[in-house]
Protein backbone atom coordinates (compact mmCIF):
# COMPACT_ATOMS: atom_id res chain seq x y z
CA UNK A 1 0.00 0.00 0.00
CA UNK A 2 0.62 4.03 -0.68
CA UNK A 3 0.03 6.36 1.84
CA UNK A 4 -0.54 10.14 1.09
CA UNK A 5 -0.68 13.36 3.65
CA UNK A 6 -4.11 14.85 4.12
CA UNK A 7 -3.48 18.05 2.15
CA UNK A 8 -0.93 19.67 4.84
CA UNK A 9 -1.95 17.40 7.95
CA UNK A 10 0.13 15.32 9.66
CA UNK A 11 -2.54 12.70 8.65
CA UNK A 12 -1.43 9.92 6.29
CA UNK A 13 -4.09 7.86 4.77
CA UNK A 14 -3.99 4.85 2.29
CA UNK A 15 -4.21 5.88 -1.39
CA UNK A 16 -7.56 3.29 -1.51
CA UNK A 17 -10.09 3.68 0.99
CA UNK A 18 -13.13 1.55 1.49
CA UNK A 19 -16.05 3.26 1.57
CA UNK A 20 -19.40 1.54 3.53
CA UNK A 21 -22.18 3.34 0.84
CA UNK A 22 -23.24 0.47 -0.80
CA UNK A 23 -22.02 -2.54 1.58
CA UNK A 24 -25.26 -5.03 1.82
CA UNK A 25 -26.08 -5.90 5.65
CA UNK A 26 -29.27 -7.44 4.85
CA UNK A 27 -28.45 -10.71 5.69
CA UNK A 28 -25.64 -12.81 6.97
CA UNK A 29 -24.46 -14.31 3.86
CA UNK A 30 -23.77 -10.49 2.50
CA UNK A 31 -22.67 -9.56 6.19
CA UNK A 32 -20.00 -12.36 5.67
CA UNK A 33 -18.77 -11.05 2.74
CA UNK A 34 -18.37 -7.74 3.44
CA UNK A 35 -16.75 -8.71 6.40
CA UNK A 36 -14.26 -10.57 4.33
CA UNK A 37 -13.82 -7.85 2.32
CA UNK A 38 -12.77 -5.34 5.48
CA UNK A 39 -10.60 -7.65 6.55
CA UNK A 40 -8.55 -8.14 2.99
CA UNK A 41 -8.81 -3.95 2.94
CA UNK A 42 -6.70 -4.35 6.14
CA UNK A 43 -4.46 -7.18 5.66
CA UNK A 44 -3.60 -4.85 2.46
CA UNK A 45 -2.60 -1.57 4.16
CA UNK A 46 -5.84 0.26 3.35
CA UNK A 47 -6.07 1.96 7.14
CA UNK A 48 -8.79 4.44 5.72
CA UNK A 49 -12.61 3.15 6.35
CA UNK A 50 -15.36 5.86 5.57
CA UNK A 51 -19.20 5.34 7.03
CA UNK A 52 -22.33 7.67 7.29
CA UNK A 53 -24.92 7.55 9.44
CA UNK A 54 -27.62 7.40 7.36
CA UNK A 55 -26.09 4.15 5.57
CA UNK A 56 -28.46 1.67 6.02
CA UNK A 57 -30.07 4.00 8.74
CA UNK A 58 -27.06 2.94 11.11
CA UNK A 59 -26.38 -0.30 10.25
CA UNK A 60 -24.00 0.22 8.05
CA UNK A 61 -21.86 2.16 11.33
CA UNK A 62 -22.80 -0.34 13.49
CA UNK A 63 -21.75 -3.40 11.03
CA UNK A 64 -18.08 -1.65 10.80
CA UNK A 65 -18.04 -1.16 14.29
CA UNK A 66 -18.50 -4.45 15.17
CA UNK A 67 -15.85 -5.71 12.27
CA UNK A 68 -13.29 -3.18 13.07
CA UNK A 69 -12.74 -4.26 16.86
CA UNK A 70 -10.45 -7.29 15.59
CA UNK A 71 -7.84 -4.34 14.23
CA UNK A 72 -5.79 -1.90 16.70
CA UNK A 73 -7.27 1.31 16.78
CA UNK A 74 -4.47 3.82 16.40
CA UNK A 75 -3.68 1.62 12.86
CA UNK A 76 -7.15 2.88 12.06
CA UNK A 77 -8.37 6.19 10.19
CA UNK A 78 -12.37 6.11 10.87
CA UNK A 79 -14.74 8.55 8.73
CA UNK A 80 -18.39 9.13 9.07
CA UNK A 81 -20.59 11.82 8.00
CA UNK A 82 -23.73 14.46 9.53
CA UNK A 83 -26.36 15.89 7.63
CA UNK A 84 -28.77 13.77 6.33
CA UNK A 85 -32.40 12.85 8.36
CA UNK A 86 -31.63 10.23 11.33
CA UNK A 87 -35.13 10.98 12.26
CA UNK A 88 -38.77 12.05 11.91
CA UNK A 89 -37.71 15.24 14.41
CA UNK A 90 -37.30 18.68 13.20
CA UNK A 91 -33.62 18.56 14.42
CA UNK A 92 -32.94 15.20 13.52
CA UNK A 93 -31.71 16.30 10.65
CA UNK A 94 -28.98 19.48 8.95
CA UNK A 95 -25.92 21.05 10.87
CA UNK A 96 -26.86 22.91 13.71
CA UNK A 97 -25.07 22.45 16.93
CA UNK A 98 -27.80 20.28 18.41
CA UNK A 99 -27.97 17.67 15.39
CA UNK A 100 -24.51 18.06 15.47
CA UNK A 101 -23.62 16.92 18.99
CA UNK A 102 -25.92 14.58 19.17
CA UNK A 103 -24.95 12.83 15.98
CA UNK A 104 -21.48 12.54 17.07
CA UNK A 105 -22.41 10.42 20.41
CA UNK A 106 -24.94 8.11 18.46
CA UNK A 107 -21.84 7.56 15.93
CA UNK A 108 -19.57 6.89 18.26
CA UNK A 109 -21.59 4.43 19.95
CA UNK A 110 -22.58 2.49 16.71
CA UNK A 111 -19.08 2.37 15.85
CA UNK A 112 -17.36 1.52 19.19
CA UNK A 113 -14.70 4.09 19.77
CA UNK A 114 -13.64 6.89 21.56
CA UNK A 115 -13.37 8.73 18.72
CA UNK A 116 -13.14 9.71 14.53
CA UNK A 117 -10.28 10.66 12.47
CA UNK A 118 -12.24 12.36 10.18
CA UNK A 119 -15.75 13.70 11.13
CA UNK A 120 -17.48 15.35 7.68
CA UNK A 121 -20.49 17.23 6.44
CA UNK A 122 -22.52 14.95 4.44
CA UNK A 123 -24.17 18.40 2.57
CA UNK A 124 -23.53 22.45 3.22
CA UNK A 125 -26.88 23.16 5.20
CA UNK A 126 -28.42 26.83 3.94
CA UNK A 127 -30.59 26.88 6.79
CA UNK A 128 -27.93 27.01 9.54
CA UNK A 129 -25.32 29.92 10.27
CA UNK A 130 -22.23 28.29 8.94
CA UNK A 131 -20.67 29.99 11.98
CA UNK A 132 -22.77 27.56 14.34
CA UNK A 133 -21.65 24.84 12.36
CA UNK A 134 -18.05 25.74 12.64
CA UNK A 135 -17.96 26.58 15.78
CA UNK A 136 -19.68 23.27 17.06
CA UNK A 137 -17.11 21.11 14.60
CA UNK A 138 -14.03 22.90 16.27
CA UNK A 139 -15.78 22.22 19.39
CA UNK A 140 -15.55 18.49 18.63
CA UNK A 141 -11.53 18.15 17.86
CA UNK A 142 -11.37 20.32 21.09
CA UNK A 143 -13.02 17.53 23.15
CA UNK A 144 -11.02 14.81 21.57
CA UNK A 145 -14.30 12.95 19.89
CA UNK A 146 -13.02 14.18 16.22
CA UNK A 147 -9.77 14.70 15.65
CA UNK A 148 -10.41 16.22 11.61
CA UNK A 149 -13.22 17.89 10.98
CA UNK A 150 -14.20 17.91 6.76
CA UNK A 151 -17.12 18.60 4.40
CA UNK A 152 -18.86 16.99 1.39
CA UNK A 153 -19.72 18.12 -1.93
CA UNK A 154 -19.30 21.86 -0.89
CA UNK A 155 -18.26 24.58 -3.33
CA UNK A 156 -15.21 26.35 -2.97
CA UNK A 157 -17.07 30.02 -2.75
CA UNK A 158 -19.05 27.70 0.86
CA UNK A 159 -15.37 26.87 1.41
CA UNK A 160 -13.73 30.30 1.56
CA UNK A 161 -17.10 31.56 3.36
CA UNK A 162 -15.55 28.89 5.88
CA UNK A 163 -12.45 29.80 6.15
CA UNK A 164 -12.94 33.79 6.69
CA UNK A 165 -15.25 32.45 9.30
CA UNK A 166 -12.33 29.98 10.79
CA UNK A 167 -9.83 32.84 10.64
CA UNK A 168 -11.62 35.57 12.33
CA UNK A 169 -12.75 33.03 15.01
CA UNK A 170 -9.23 30.88 15.64
CA UNK A 171 -11.13 27.67 14.68
CA UNK A 172 -9.52 24.07 13.47
CA UNK A 173 -9.44 24.30 10.05
CA UNK A 174 -11.09 22.42 7.68
CA UNK A 175 -9.11 19.68 6.75
CA UNK A 176 -10.50 17.34 3.79
CA UNK A 177 -12.86 17.67 1.18
CA UNK A 178 -14.92 14.91 -0.17
CA UNK A 179 -16.69 15.19 -3.60
CA UNK A 180 -17.31 13.21 -6.47
CA UNK A 181 -14.90 12.98 -8.83
CA UNK A 182 -14.28 10.55 -11.74
CA UNK A 183 -13.92 10.97 -15.52
CA UNK A 184 -17.38 11.72 -16.26
CA UNK A 185 -17.43 14.21 -13.47
CA UNK A 186 -14.68 16.33 -13.22
CA UNK A 187 -16.23 19.51 -11.97
CA UNK A 188 -13.28 19.74 -9.02
CA UNK A 189 -10.89 20.74 -11.48
CA UNK A 190 -12.63 23.57 -12.36
CA UNK A 191 -11.84 25.65 -9.28
CA UNK A 192 -12.56 23.04 -6.06
CA UNK A 193 -8.68 21.60 -6.36
CA UNK A 194 -6.99 24.82 -6.73
CA UNK A 195 -8.54 26.17 -3.55
CA UNK A 196 -8.10 23.08 -1.47
CA UNK A 197 -4.19 23.12 -2.72
CA UNK A 198 -3.81 26.92 -1.19
CA UNK A 199 -5.58 25.98 1.79
CA UNK A 200 -3.89 22.65 2.49
CA UNK A 201 -7.33 20.80 2.57
CA UNK A 202 -6.97 17.28 1.32
CA UNK A 203 -9.10 15.36 -1.15
CA UNK A 204 -10.83 12.05 -0.46
CA UNK A 205 -13.25 11.61 -3.60
CA UNK A 206 -15.94 9.22 -3.81
CA UNK A 207 -17.70 7.81 -6.47
CA UNK A 208 -14.60 7.18 -8.62
CA UNK A 209 -15.80 4.52 -10.33
CA UNK A 210 -18.77 6.46 -11.53
CA UNK A 211 -21.24 4.31 -9.63
CA UNK A 212 -19.70 0.80 -11.64
CA UNK A 213 -19.79 3.09 -15.09
CA UNK A 214 -16.29 3.12 -15.24
CA UNK A 215 -15.35 -1.20 -14.06
CA UNK A 216 -16.48 -2.41 -17.64
CA UNK A 217 -19.31 -4.30 -16.30
CA UNK A 218 -21.73 -1.96 -18.37
CA UNK A 219 -21.16 -2.36 -22.45
CA UNK A 220 -22.40 -1.25 -25.26
CA UNK A 221 -25.64 -3.75 -26.96
CA UNK A 222 -24.90 -5.98 -24.36
CA UNK A 223 -27.51 -6.31 -21.08
CA UNK A 224 -26.97 -5.14 -17.99
CA UNK A 225 -25.76 -7.59 -15.82
CA UNK A 226 -28.00 -9.33 -13.15
CA UNK A 227 -27.64 -8.17 -9.73
CA UNK A 228 -25.79 -5.15 -10.75
CA UNK A 229 -26.40 -1.85 -9.14
CA UNK A 230 -27.43 -0.75 -12.46
CA UNK A 231 -30.67 -3.21 -12.12
CA UNK A 232 -31.53 -1.45 -8.38
CA UNK A 233 -30.88 1.97 -9.05
CA UNK A 234 -33.13 3.35 -12.07
CA UNK A 235 -31.54 6.75 -11.97
CA UNK A 236 -28.43 5.02 -13.09
CA UNK A 237 -29.87 3.40 -16.19
CA UNK A 238 -31.38 6.54 -17.38
CA UNK A 239 -29.05 9.04 -16.27
CA UNK A 240 -25.66 7.31 -16.96
CA UNK A 241 -25.95 4.28 -19.43
CA UNK A 242 -26.55 6.40 -21.91
CA UNK A 243 -25.49 5.45 -25.85
CA UNK A 244 -22.66 8.46 -25.81
CA UNK A 245 -21.52 7.71 -22.36
CA UNK A 246 -21.34 3.35 -23.23
CA UNK A 247 -19.14 4.40 -26.48
CA UNK A 248 -16.97 6.50 -24.51
CA UNK A 249 -16.70 3.58 -22.28
CA UNK A 250 -15.72 1.32 -24.73
CA UNK A 251 -13.38 3.79 -25.84
CA UNK A 252 -11.59 3.83 -22.43
CA UNK A 253 -11.32 0.16 -22.14
CA UNK A 254 -9.25 -0.14 -25.35
CA UNK A 255 -7.01 2.62 -23.59
CA UNK A 256 -6.72 0.07 -20.61
CA UNK A 257 -6.13 -3.25 -22.89
CA UNK A 258 -3.29 -1.33 -24.31
CA UNK A 259 -1.27 -1.08 -20.92
CA UNK A 260 -2.22 -4.56 -20.01
CA UNK A 261 -4.56 -3.52 -17.40
CA UNK A 262 -8.35 -2.92 -17.31
CA UNK A 263 -10.70 -0.40 -17.14
CA UNK A 264 -11.34 0.31 -13.04
CA UNK A 265 -7.98 -0.23 -12.37
CA UNK A 266 -6.90 2.35 -15.29
CA UNK A 267 -9.99 4.63 -13.68
CA UNK A 268 -8.40 4.97 -10.39
CA UNK A 269 -5.26 5.51 -11.42
CA UNK A 270 -6.22 7.88 -13.39
CA UNK A 271 -8.07 9.42 -10.37
CA UNK A 272 -4.83 9.04 -8.48
CA UNK A 273 -2.75 11.37 -10.79
CA UNK A 274 -2.37 14.56 -9.26
CA UNK A 275 -1.19 14.87 -5.97
CA UNK A 276 -3.78 16.84 -4.23
CA UNK A 277 -5.79 14.03 -4.06
CA UNK A 278 -4.94 11.84 -0.99
CA UNK A 279 -7.47 8.73 -0.93
CA UNK A 280 -9.74 7.54 -3.38
CA UNK A 281 -12.86 6.50 -1.64
CA UNK A 282 -13.93 3.20 -3.32
CA UNK A 283 -17.11 0.57 -2.44
CA UNK A 284 -16.65 -2.86 -3.19
CA UNK A 285 -19.27 -5.85 -2.31
CA UNK A 286 -16.73 -8.73 -3.01
CA UNK A 287 -13.22 -9.10 -1.56
CA UNK A 288 -12.56 -10.14 -5.13
CA UNK A 289 -13.42 -6.36 -6.15
CA UNK A 290 -11.52 -4.84 -3.48
CA UNK A 291 -8.35 -6.74 -4.71
CA UNK A 292 -8.80 -5.36 -8.48
CA UNK A 293 -9.24 -1.99 -6.78
CA UNK A 294 -6.37 -2.27 -5.20
CA UNK A 295 -3.90 -2.69 -8.42
CA UNK A 296 -4.05 0.90 -9.10
CA UNK A 297 -2.13 1.84 -6.90
CA UNK A 298 0.80 0.44 -8.75
CA UNK A 299 -0.28 1.13 -12.28
CA UNK A 300 1.77 4.24 -13.61
CA UNK A 301 -0.09 5.92 -16.77
CA UNK A 302 1.84 7.42 -19.40
CA UNK A 303 1.43 11.15 -19.56
CA UNK A 304 0.52 11.12 -23.34
CA UNK A 305 -2.97 9.30 -22.19
CA UNK A 306 -4.01 12.19 -20.02
CA UNK A 307 -4.91 14.85 -23.31
CA UNK A 308 -6.70 11.56 -24.67
CA UNK A 309 -9.33 11.13 -21.80
CA UNK A 310 -9.20 15.33 -22.12
CA UNK A 311 -10.39 14.78 -25.57
CA UNK A 312 -12.55 12.16 -25.04
CA UNK A 313 -14.42 14.03 -23.04
CA UNK A 314 -14.17 17.46 -23.91
CA UNK A 315 -12.70 18.45 -21.11
CA UNK A 316 -10.88 22.03 -20.50
CA UNK A 317 -9.72 23.98 -17.81
CA UNK A 318 -12.33 27.08 -17.79
CA UNK A 319 -9.98 30.36 -18.38
CA UNK A 320 -11.62 33.48 -19.31
CA UNK A 321 -10.08 35.56 -22.54
CA UNK A 322 -9.56 38.73 -21.50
Amino acid sequence: MKYRQLGRQGLRVSEIALGSWMTDVSDQAKQDLAAQTIRLAYENGVNYFDCADVYSNGAAERFLGNVIQEFPRKELVLSSKVFFPTGKGPNDRGLSRKHIMESIDATLKNMQTDYLDLYFTHRFDPETPLAETLQALSDLVDQGKILYYGVSEWTPVQILKAQLIIQERGLHPIAVLQPEYNMFDRYIEQESMDVCGELGIGIVPFSPLAQGLLTGKYRKDQPVPAGSRATTHPRLMADELTAANLDKVEALIKMADALGTDLATFALAWALRDPRISSLITGASKPAQLQNNLKAIDLEIPKEYYPQVDKLFGFEKFVREI
